[in-house]
């Protein structure tokens, strides 16, 4: 395909609407295990470090496995649903940021959404658990940065190769509280580490619209950190 026939506006349509999807997913309608493994196909044209092909996603479609799993997810989750101080530095830390208007309307939106999804998880027709092969959480950033890019941009492309067929997902990733707990249910090696948690349905209504954020000048640094002007600088 010729890049000037590229449709930008479905693209970029794709791109700013591929929401967090919880209270609309279907929960009654099947998923085709064909369009799982055409979007898991996409996915994995995603970069990955020196070409190493480490990731692997664990698809939970059985119903009692699916039970098992959500009841994991339940316990690791509960702390946040109510308001508790939580047991993670970065969401904690995010948690005390200062909290205009805009911010406190979406995380009251979150947290209805989150105990929703909570009562219902055991429903969602698919499960889907993104692996990567390696263990890094007593290395060093630098281990933990290759490791980790070398799943997530598959995870995103899978989220948004789902988004364009009718399918919507979450990424969550509380459940890894009980990571070890969790690859003995499902005989995950040790040596390889969870990445996330996904549910995957078909979603209801059409109307998924950009999130309210900050505008990208606001986030962005020149140069040097805190210069917002994309001058040169000599």
């Amino acid at each position: 395909m010729d890049i000037k026939s590229i449709d930008l506006k479905s693209v970029d349509h794709v791109l700013t609407t591929t929401r967090a999807v919880r209270k609309r997913l279907d929960l009654d309608r099947p998923v085709e295990p064909e369009i799982l493994k055409e979007c898991i196909e996409i996915a994995l044209q995603a970069p990955t470090g020196l070409i190493g092909e480490t990731w692997h996603f664990l698809v939970v479609t059985d119903r009692d496995k699916r039970a098992q799993l959500a009841e994991v997810y339940r316990r690791a989750v509960e702390p946040y649903n109510a308001g508790r101080e939580v047991p993670d530095q970065y969401l904690s830390m995010v948690a005390n940021l200062p909290q205009d208007e805009r911010r406190q309307g979406q995380l009251k939106r979150l947290f209805e959404s989150s105990a929703y999804f909570t009562e219902h998880i055991h429903e969602v027709p698919v499960l889907v658990v993104p692996c990567v092969k390696g263990r890094v959480e007593t290395a060093g950033p630098g281990a933990q940065a290759s490791l980790y890019a070398s799943i997530f941009p598959a995870v995103w492309s899978f989220q948004l190769a789902l988004r364009a067929r009718g399918l919507g997902s979450a990424l969550t990733t509380v459940h890894i509280y009980y990571e070890r707990e969790v690859a003995k249910l499902f005989n995950i090696p040790d040596d390889v580490t969870q990445a996330a948690l996904l549910p995957v349905a078909y979603f209801k209504g059409s109307d998924f619209k950009p999130a309210r954020r900050l505008p990208g000048l606001a986030r962005t640094h020149w140069n040097m950190w805190g210069n917002a002007s994309s001058a040169a600088t000599t």
